[in-house]
């Protein structure tokens, strides 16, 4: 039990230590306020990508607001039973908006949410796990919630936060720093060290319950070393000495909810092939992987497909590659419908151009596309071959589209 002047104690001094930070880019133009009068708005997203500093952004454009993040050790324990007491703090508050970091951790917090709603509060909710976007909203708040998700930096907010002009210089700069924003602001390596050790630990360990916490470090270590390439469960299991696939299976799920780690599978029309086939590896961010890898370093070509892997995971749930004698780097749908067939390629030269072209017109032909495109790292060009269209595109044009 959390007794209520601890509520309110902890309450006030985390309302004052947000305010007091710096108020940074602002990133609160594109999330749907409007509509709080009847649905909670969701932001989930990985730990230290700046939702903390977006809730103050919004914190600042209203009045009587209440905040509370349960991740604090003055509130583990936090039950259903403690929302009646937290009831009675907002109430003294005399609060309408009402902003909670984490809530996710406590049991049964869908079923409270909607009872705020019902008395007329406007709720904003953060989060650092997917999940809050999936299956603990599927029932209690269905209808009732908006979802968004926030990343780090876009190359555009790069760009904004460092007064810096599009360009290979800059493309290349934010390749190697990453959007993490206090990485960006402090140019510390030992932040993301740190970052990737709390991912695991709280978000994954902890929340999972998982007791072969070296097997899961040395995966992730793994995993984030191969960016652009693909993997399977059953491989990893005898490579990782883990018994059985299903748990393999089960880490990349808990990885890609903390939004470490994603998985993109080949575009296949029965969804038991997709799950039997490779499934190919991108990371939250390329700063990450220059820190955390063990052998990236110089593999520019596959971090440049993760940075527009990234900024089309922004625009798009539906992302695949396809295979069929022929490579194509992704194949994105919205509605179900094509929406964009993309190549990626660091430099084009006469040695691949043939090969990147072929794949690209394979995919085209497959999905009955005319036109598609090839970003490169600073190359840009246009050309027609057998009908088809292919635009030549500079990353640094691309991530700004």
């Amino acid at each position: 039990m959390i007794l209520e002047n601890i509520l309110e104690k902890v309450s006030e001094q985390q309302k004052t230590r947000l305010m007091g930070l710096d108020e940074g880019l602002i990133r609160e133009k594109k999330l749907h306020l409007k509509s709080l009068a009847s649905h909670a708005l969701i932001i989930s997203g990985v730990r230290r990508c700046g939702k903390s500093t977006l809730l103050l952004q919004l914190l600042k454009k209203e009045k009587n607001t209440f905040y509370l993040n349960f991740e604090t050790p003055l509130l583990y324990g936090f039950s259903i039973t403690d929302f009646e007491r937290l009831d009675k703090v907002i109430e003294k508050a005399n609060s309408k908006w009402l902003f909670f970091d984490e809530i996710q951790i406590v049991d049964e917090w869908e079923r409270y949410i909607r009872q705020k709603l019902d008395e007329g509060y406007k709720i904003v909710i953060t989060g650092s796990n997917a999940s809050l976007l999936s299956k603990e909203l599927g029932s209690k708040l269905t209808g009732r919630h908006i979802t968004q998700e926030l990343f780090p930096f876009s190359y555009d907010e790069y760009l904004q936060y460092k007064n810096r002009e599009k360009g290979s210089d800059s493309f290349m700069e934010y390749m190697n720093i990453g959007g993490f924003p206090e990485h960006i602001k402090s140019g510390d390596s030992e932040q993301l060290y740190q970052l990737f050790n709390d991912l695991l630990i709280r978000d994954i360990v902890v929340r999972h319950h998982i007791k072969d916490i070296k097997n899961l470090q040395l995966l992730s270590l793994f995993l984030i070393s191969n960016i652009g390439n693909r993997i399977t469960a059953s491989k990893l299991k005898q490579s990782f000495s883990v018994s059985a696939t299903s748990t393999i299976s089960a880490w990349f799920s808990y990885l890609e909810d903390a939004y470490l780690i994603f998985f993109v599978p080949m575009c296949k029309t029965s969804l038991r092939a997709q799950v039997i086939n490779p499934r190919k590896i991108y990371a939250i961010d390329t700063g990450l992987v220059n820190i955390v890898s063990s052998n990236i370093q110089n593999d520019s070509g596959h971090k440049l497909e993760n940075m527009v892997y990234l900024h089309l995971r922004k625009k798009y749930q539906q992302i695949f590659y396809f295979d069929e004698n022929g490579e194509c780097d992704f194949i994105t749908f919205k509605r179900n419908k094509i929406a964009e067939i993309v190549q990626v390629c660091f430099h084009l030269n006469p040695d691949n151009i043939q090969r990147e072209v072929n794949g690209l017109k394979k995919a085209m032909r497959a999905f009955n596309q005319k036109k598609a495109v090839i970003v490169t790292s600073d190359q840009k060009d246009s050309f027609s071959e057998d009908g088809y269209q292919i635009n030549v595109i500079p990353a640094y044009d691309y991530l700004l589209m």
